[in-house]
């Protein structure tokens, strides 16, 4: 039997059905077509497909898509806001802090969520935050200090 599931998802109402054991990383690149959220493990131990639900960063491989029912989810693809990359996209970019892309929506995800709660993180707290997302590529110094750059360029500081 499938559920029904109203959801907004960055920033968008949605409706989807869903079986009662599928995921929320399924539907949402299945079913909803949101292929940015990757999985890279499906055991919640990579990051890759980290969402924010209700504004706590989570695996999406581990919710399942019912949970979603009246719940705010937010996705690599509403990080960006009328077209304009958000300061960690651009500093990702400009650092090179990606290669292969599959743990890159995860992190910026993650960093996301970091910098909503605290805009002048750390190192060690940018580092201890995204301990949950791996990367098989890159060392992680220009995931860092991409994060570090993006909280200065948010508090109008030039980094």
């Amino acid at each position: 039997m499938k559920r029904h599931v109203s959801a907004i998802i960055d920033d968008e109402p949605l409706e989807f059905l869903c079986d009662d054991g599928q995921t929320l990383l399924d539907v949402l690149r299945d079913v909803l077509h949101k292929t940015g959220t990757k999985e890279g493990c499906g055991t919640g131990d990579c990051g890759a497909c980290s969402v924010q639900l209700n504004g706590r960063l989570v695996c999406a491989c581990l919710v399942l898509a019912a949970e979603a029912e009246g719940a705010r989810v937010d996705t690599v693809e509403g990080i960006a806001a009328e077209g304009e990359l958000h300061p960690l996209q651009r500093r990702f970019l400009e650092q090179a802090a990606l290669q292969c892309g599959v743990c890159t929506p995860g992190f910026l995800v993650a960093a996301k969520a970091l910098l909503e709660r605290n805009n002048d993180p750390s190192e060690e707290e940018v580092r201890y935050w995204l301990a949950g997302n791996l990367c098989r590529c890159t060392g992680y110094d220009k995931i860092v200090r991409s994060v570090l750059d993006a909280a200065a360029d948010l508090r109008g500081e030039t980094a």
